[in-house]
């Protein structure tokens, strides 16, 4: 078991001016795909953190300003990078379909 907070999508209580973050869902052929993992590599490959995706497939990163590569693994397909820029008092969102 994954020791992240269980992941969502509310911003309550969350100070965005003060954070960059980087959130989203993960789909497969359009149905949101739970149990997923999200990676979040630095602009030089190497890894930083990880979350497994919600029921509903969302995902949060909260992130230094810059670029990140998120890598998604899930059952059955192959690993599925998506890059995004972090800036501070942004929130990132991000799609992720992953291919069947």
């Amino acid at each position: 078991m994954c020791g992240a907070p269980a992941q969502t999508l509310d911003l309550e209580g969350i100070d965005v001016a003060k954070e960059s973050i980087v959130q989203g869902t993960v789909s497969q052929g359009g149905t949101p795909l739970g149990g997923a993992y999200v990676r979040l590599l630095d602009s030089t490959g190497e890894f930083t953190a990880e979350v497994v995706t919600s029921a509903t497939g969302a995902f949060r990163f909260f992130a230094a300003p810059g670029d990140w590569t998120l890598r998604t693994l899930a059952p059955k397909a192959a690993p599925h990078d998506t890059t995004v820029t972090a800036v501070l008092g942004d929130v990132v969102e991000t799609e992720v379909e992953v291919p069947a």
